[in-house]
Protein backbone atom coordinates (compact mmCIF):
# COMPACT_ATOMS: atom_id res chain seq x y z
CA UNK A 1 0.00 0.00 0.00
CA UNK A 2 1.40 3.38 -1.00
CA UNK A 3 0.93 6.27 1.39
CA UNK A 4 0.48 9.69 -0.14
CA UNK A 5 1.86 12.46 2.03
CA UNK A 6 0.19 15.84 1.71
CA UNK A 7 2.19 18.84 2.88
CA UNK A 8 0.28 21.04 5.35
CA UNK A 9 0.23 23.99 2.95
CA UNK A 10 -0.32 22.08 -0.31
CA UNK A 11 -4.01 23.02 -0.72
CA UNK A 12 -3.33 26.69 -0.02
CA UNK A 13 -0.32 26.59 -2.35
CA UNK A 14 -2.40 25.03 -5.13
CA UNK A 15 -5.12 27.69 -4.75
CA UNK A 16 -2.65 30.56 -4.92
CA UNK A 17 -0.80 29.13 -7.91
CA UNK A 18 -4.07 28.45 -9.74
CA UNK A 19 -4.93 32.17 -9.73
CA UNK A 20 -1.39 33.38 -10.38
CA UNK A 21 -0.60 34.75 -6.91
CA UNK A 22 2.94 34.37 -5.63
CA UNK A 23 2.81 32.06 -2.58
CA UNK A 24 4.50 34.23 0.03
CA UNK A 25 4.77 32.95 3.59
CA UNK A 26 2.03 35.34 4.78
CA UNK A 27 -0.32 34.58 1.88
CA UNK A 28 0.09 30.85 2.47
CA UNK A 29 -0.56 31.18 6.19
CA UNK A 30 -3.66 33.35 5.68
CA UNK A 31 -4.95 31.13 2.88
CA UNK A 32 -4.64 28.12 5.12
CA UNK A 33 -6.64 29.86 7.88
CA UNK A 34 -9.29 30.93 5.37
CA UNK A 35 -9.76 27.80 3.31
CA UNK A 36 -8.88 24.78 5.45
CA UNK A 37 -12.10 24.88 7.49
CA UNK A 38 -14.85 24.93 4.85
CA UNK A 39 -16.96 27.89 3.78
CA UNK A 40 -17.00 30.86 6.12
CA UNK A 41 -17.58 34.60 6.42
CA UNK A 42 -14.83 36.54 8.14
CA UNK A 43 -13.84 40.15 8.67
CA UNK A 44 -10.25 41.36 8.33
CA UNK A 45 -10.13 41.97 12.07
CA UNK A 46 -11.33 38.43 12.83
CA UNK A 47 -8.73 36.93 10.48
CA UNK A 48 -6.02 39.09 12.03
CA UNK A 49 -6.97 37.84 15.50
CA UNK A 50 -6.94 34.21 14.26
CA UNK A 51 -3.53 34.75 12.68
CA UNK A 52 -2.05 36.16 15.88
CA UNK A 53 -3.61 33.32 17.90
CA UNK A 54 -1.94 30.87 15.51
CA UNK A 55 1.46 32.57 15.98
CA UNK A 56 1.36 34.07 12.49
CA UNK A 57 3.08 37.44 12.68
CA UNK A 58 1.17 39.68 10.29
CA UNK A 59 -0.10 43.26 10.45
CA UNK A 60 -3.75 44.20 10.05
CA UNK A 61 -2.78 46.17 6.92
CA UNK A 62 -1.25 43.03 5.40
CA UNK A 63 -4.41 41.07 6.23
CA UNK A 64 -6.53 43.71 4.45
CA UNK A 65 -4.19 43.76 1.45
CA UNK A 66 -4.17 39.98 1.21
CA UNK A 67 -7.97 39.72 1.48
CA UNK A 68 -8.35 42.25 -1.33
CA UNK A 69 -5.76 40.40 -3.46
CA UNK A 70 -7.63 37.13 -2.89
CA UNK A 71 -10.92 38.86 -3.78
CA UNK A 72 -9.47 40.37 -6.97
CA UNK A 73 -8.15 36.92 -7.92
CA UNK A 74 -11.59 35.31 -7.41
CA UNK A 75 -10.75 33.29 -4.30
CA UNK A 76 -13.11 35.33 -2.08
CA UNK A 77 -16.19 37.53 -2.37
CA UNK A 78 -16.43 40.72 -0.36
CA UNK A 79 -19.83 41.29 1.23
CA UNK A 80 -20.35 44.91 2.28
CA UNK A 81 -23.05 45.06 4.95
CA UNK A 82 -22.60 48.66 6.12
CA UNK A 83 -20.33 51.56 5.31
CA UNK A 84 -16.96 50.53 6.68
CA UNK A 85 -18.08 47.00 7.57
CA UNK A 86 -17.49 44.10 5.26
CA UNK A 87 -16.94 40.37 5.40
CA UNK A 88 -15.04 38.07 3.09
CA UNK A 89 -16.80 34.94 1.91
CA UNK A 90 -14.89 31.81 0.93
CA UNK A 91 -17.97 30.57 -0.95
CA UNK A 92 -17.69 32.27 -4.34
CA UNK A 93 -20.74 30.59 -5.90
CA UNK A 94 -23.86 32.66 -6.65
CA UNK A 95 -25.80 32.94 -3.42
CA UNK A 96 -27.30 35.49 -1.03
CA UNK A 97 -27.07 36.19 2.70
CA UNK A 98 -28.99 36.69 5.91
CA UNK A 99 -27.33 39.41 7.99
CA UNK A 100 -28.14 39.34 11.69
CA UNK A 101 -27.95 43.00 12.64
CA UNK A 102 -27.39 42.63 16.38
CA UNK A 103 -24.77 39.89 16.28
CA UNK A 104 -23.17 40.81 12.95
CA UNK A 105 -23.43 37.20 11.77
CA UNK A 106 -23.80 36.32 8.06
CA UNK A 107 -25.42 33.11 6.85
CA UNK A 108 -25.71 31.82 3.30
CA UNK A 109 -29.00 31.64 1.42
CA UNK A 110 -28.87 29.35 -1.62
CA UNK A 111 -29.09 31.34 -4.84
CA UNK A 112 -32.22 29.55 -6.05
CA UNK A 113 -34.25 30.53 -2.96
CA UNK A 114 -34.46 34.20 -3.96
CA UNK A 115 -35.89 35.39 -7.26
CA UNK A 116 -35.23 38.91 -8.48
CA UNK A 117 -37.95 39.68 -10.98
CA UNK A 118 -36.74 42.99 -12.35
CA UNK A 119 -33.29 44.54 -12.65
CA UNK A 120 -32.67 47.88 -14.35
CA UNK A 121 -30.35 48.08 -17.33
CA UNK A 122 -26.74 48.73 -16.43
CA UNK A 123 -25.48 52.27 -17.04
CA UNK A 124 -24.15 52.82 -20.54
CA UNK A 125 -20.78 51.18 -21.06
CA UNK A 126 -21.21 48.75 -18.17
CA UNK A 127 -22.51 45.19 -17.72
CA UNK A 128 -24.20 43.70 -14.67
CA UNK A 129 -21.83 41.09 -13.29
CA UNK A 130 -24.02 39.72 -10.51
CA UNK A 131 -26.98 40.55 -8.26
CA UNK A 132 -26.61 39.94 -4.52
CA UNK A 133 -29.35 40.16 -1.92
CA UNK A 134 -28.70 40.72 1.77
CA UNK A 135 -31.73 39.99 3.93
CA UNK A 136 -31.35 41.85 7.24
CA UNK A 137 -32.89 40.25 10.31
CA UNK A 138 -33.01 41.07 14.03
CA UNK A 139 -30.66 38.98 16.03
Amino acid sequence: MTMITVRPYSHALDRLRAVGLRPTRQRLALARLLFDGGDRHISAEQLHTEALSSSIRVSLATVYNTLHQFTDAGLLREIVVDAGRSYFDTNTSDHHHFFYEKSGKLCDIPGDLIAVSKVPDAPEGFNISRVEVIVRVDG
